[in-house]
């Protein structure tokens, strides 16, 4: 990340990276406008299949609420310690009370959101089965929702109230899943307000909407389909995905961010600025919450001071984050700091012990099968490679342990290893093959595989599956063990030896 540009609320400007704005004690002021919604996730088994109809039947465990819409951008707002007044509209029922509930648990300033007896409150009930006690796959979703526009008394006593809080806020978001909230004439009333006190507005808009309703705002974000429907084309490419973002400036809007999924963003504004933001490859989870993960980022560092353009580089970093992880989890500014902080590709696949069981939680919720092999890796060779391409066809994601230094010399001797842990791991990751590495430090890798329970244990077919270590733990939780071929022409110890054999040839003297 390079330098940006803040500036204070005084009017005073800094240059400082984004890493140093993230970590400053700042609790910018943002004003949330949009669709609350209520997720409601029941998590059960299903043993068997209904006499009646062939249908699984699912046995309830336990029921978990959170946040929706709206709601999600602003829990992660809140994850990030922005300072929230949400402006929205719930119904006089159960569940409009339990969204007050969770908003008041997050501290999140609800003094905006209004209880109406004319509609219900939006809730997404989504059923979760898992069979024969794996892990579990959503069955299905049940929508209860009013699509409706609010009322003409609630859009004023809305507006009334978001007038009164303006010279409380730095920023307006905007997060408009079309429930009702920002249709008729709220939009264009608080972009009139938000000019008026100089407020910038930052909007993520709805699927098939008439772009000419966010006339006026400062940003928009819509994504790749969204964009292309409202254009009227395809998006394919990171270049076609600036086209676009240039055409839609045409509705009014002073810049355009396109978010390109894999391919990462693309900006314009009307001051002829334009950039791609190329995104990593990423182990996806789920792109469930990726869009409101992107909106309140982009909202914290702007309101906090920043730039567009480094706001989108931290935004585009969270966003990645995001669908790493089942369902809509929001992140805090460590965890962003965090990957940052391991900038290179293969960096960020080198997880520190303490990452290990949050990272595999969070493949395993997403049913992904997990892959483990072991070994000390010195000197890799083509025979290792053929085996790690081998070991990751037999899942989603490969879990290279690899012996720390001190295990090594225990297993091989004091000579070794020729290369060090920093570097044996490094060059792992390197492989794309490879989705994660981890170093462990005893001479038995018993004790890890205990610990990773993966779906998969692999070695090398030399070793029957009895002499393969933590085989036990792994067929007992009904895994297996798989092994895959070697190449007999490579051995790490032939090779060593044969360098050392090499003779040495004597440079001449100049």
């Amino acid at each position: 990340m390079g330098q940006l540009i803040i500036q204070g609320r005084d009017g005073t400007r800094m240059s400082i990276s984004s890493t140093n704005l993230l970590e400053r004690n700042l609790r910018p002021r943002v004003l949330l406008v949009g669709d609350v919604m209520l997720d409601r996730y029941v998590w059960g088994d299903v043993e068997r299949i209904s006499p009646e109809a062939p249908i699984p039947i699912l046995r309830i465990e336990r029921q978990e609420h959170r946040l929706g819409g709206a709601g999600s951008v602003a829990s992660m707002l809140a994850a990030l310690d922005a300072q929230t007044i949400l402006a929205t509209v719930v119904g006089d029922d159960e569940e409009g009370r339990t969204v007050g509930k969770l908003l008041d648990n997050l501290e999140i300033n609800r003094r905006l959101m209004l209880t109406v007896d004319d509609r219900v409150t939006t809730v997404k009930e989504r059923l979760l089965g898992r069979a024969q006690h794996r892990y579990p796959h959503q069955m299905m979703r049940v929508d209860r929702e009013s699509v409706a526009a609010i009322s003409t008394r609630t859009v004023d006593q809305l507006l009334s109230g978001i007038a009164r809080c303006m010279d409380e806020v730095d920023l307006v978001l905007v997060s408009d899943y079309n429930k009702g909230v920002c249709k008729g004439d709220l939009f264009p009333r608080l972009i009139e307000l938000a000019r008026a006190a100089g407020i910038p507005v930052v909007a993520d808009p709805v699927k098939d909407a008439d772009y000419r309703r966010y006339a006026g705002c400062t940003c928009i974000t819509p994504n790749r389909a969204e964009a292309g429907r409202a254009l009227g084309i395809r998006i394919t490419t990171p270049q076609e995905g600036l086209d676009a973002a240039r055409k839609l400036l045409d509705f009014g809007l002073q810049s355009v961010i396109v978010t390109l999924d894999r391919d990462g963003m693309a900006w314009v504004d009307r001051n002829g600025h334009s950039k791609l933001f190329p995104a990593r490859p990423r182990q996806v989870c789920d792109i469930t919450g990726a869009g409101d993960m992107v909106l309140s980022v982009l909202g914290y560092m702007l309101a906090a001071g920043a730039d567009t353009a480094s706001a989108i580089e931290v935004a585009n970093v969270a966003g990645g984050l995001e669908v790493e992880r089942l369902g809509v989890v929001p992140l805090t500014r460590r965890d962003i700091l965090d990957e940052l902080a391991h900038s290179s590709p293969a960096g960020r696949k080198i997880l520190p012990m303490d990452q290990l069981s949050p990272t595999l939680q969070r493949l395993r919720e997403a049913g992904k099968r997990i892959v483990m092999t072991n070994g000390c890796f010195d000197l890799l060779h083509p025979g290792h490679i053929a085996s790690l391409q081998e070991a990751r066809k037999q899942g989603d994601c490969l879990l290279v342990a690899v012996n720390s230094d001190h295990s090594v010399r225990e297993i091989k001797g004091s000579g070794r290893p020729v290369i060090d842990e920093q570097g044996r791991t490094e060059m792992l990751a390197a492989l794309a093959c490879v989705d994660y590495v981890v170093v462990f430090d005893e001479a038995s890798v018993a004790g890890l595989v205990d610990h990773v329970m993966p779906d998969v244990l692999v070695k090398a077919d030399q070793y029957t599956t009895e002499q393969v270590v933590g085989h036990e733990s792994v067929l007992r939780r009904g895994g297996h063990v798989v092994s895959v071929p070697t190449t007999p022409r490579y051995s790490t110890t032939d090779l060593i030896q044969r360098i050392l054999n090499l003779p040495v040839r004597k440079r001449n003297a100049a």
